[in-house]
């Protein structure tokens, strides 16, 4: 008997080099793009899709910039390599990643780069959704005409493709930032919601990532505004907001590069991230609660 299962022993994986993929959402103009000044410009790659590199003028990192769905494909499988699993006719394959390889040069050229900062998922699933629209599949067998329930299927798959093959460059980081919606529900409650056309993605992406971050405009009592990240599920504004390092306090400062930092810093124990503590109980309002005879 030859060989053996390929088993990856806890040595091993710790051993492993493994970057952050995280998402940053917030509102326009509460400062995303300007989080590129909280990062090693010699060690980061911007991709600018917004065309918004006007709040980093003067910032000395490098940047590419897609302008189609094509070239973001394109420059997702050259950073992350091929998916061995695909077909040869579809995207992110071996022989996709050979074209683009002939296109761009030898991919070693990104190993000077430790991070990837896409500027915007929201303008990225805009150019998805317009080059979904001009498929096949987004037009009606029986009429020809545009079918938007084809174009919006396609569009899932595609953002969802795009970001899991990012998702697995497992040396590198990748943060993925957002603009933020405020709406109301059925109930008049305030909810918030990743600005990205269809809703599969929005939905999705939690799971993707390892990080997801709100950057907001927080006010304590009595004291002036201040910018923040909101770092955990659980927080008293509703925010999108997930952390699996379960290294991160609810509220962070709004610095990329120190947020990092805390990530990669030793794991709290098990013993201490399993604990599940209700709240303590106010005598006097759990009295109330009881229903009267």
């Amino acid at each position: 008997m030859t060989g053996a299962l390929p088993i990856i022993s806890a040595d091993q994986r710790l051993a492993e080099p493994r970057g952050i993929k995280g998402c940053i959402f917030g509102k326009s103009g509460i400062g995303k793009t300007s989080l590129l000044w909280t990062l090693d410009p010699e060690r980061t790659l911007f991709m600018d899709l917004e065309a918004g590199d006007l709040a980093i003028e003067g910032w000395a990192g490098d940047s590419i910039r897609p302008r189609t769905w094509t070239e973001c494909r394109d420059f997702a499988v050259f950073i992350g390599g091929p998916n061995p699993a695909l077909r040869d006719e579809q995207p992110y394959s071996p022989a996709h990643y050979k074209a683009v390889c002939d296109r761009f040069g030898d991919p070693a050229a990104l190993d000077r780069y430790d991070t990837i900062f896409v500027d915007s998922i929201t303008v990225a699933g805009r150019l998805c959704f317009g080059w979904c629209k001009g498929q096949p599949e987004a037009l009606s067998e029986k009429t020809g005409k545009p079918d938007v329930r084809g174009a919006y299927g396609l569009h899932g798959r595609e953002m969802i493709g795009w970001l899991t093959h990012l998702q697995h460059t497992r040396a590198k980081n990748v943060w993925f930032v957002g603009i933020l919606d405020e709406k109301l529900d059925d109930f008049n409650r305030k909810i918030f919601q990743p600005q990205i056309d269809g809703s599969k993605t929005g939905l999705e992406l939690p799971g993707i990532v390892d990080e997801v971050i709100t950057m907001a405009e927080l006010k304590a009592d009595g004291g002036e505004p201040y910018r923040a990240f909101v770092c955990q599920t659980i927080n008293p504004w509703g925010f999108p907001a997930k952390d699996r390092s379960g290294r991160l306090a609810q509220v962070e400062e709004p610095h990329l590069g120190r947020l990092m930092a805390k990530i990669r810093t030793a794991a709290t124990p098990p013993s201490d991230r399993l604990t599940y503590t209700p709240p303590p109980v106010d005598p006097a309002a759990a009295d109330q609660s009881q229903p009267q005879s």
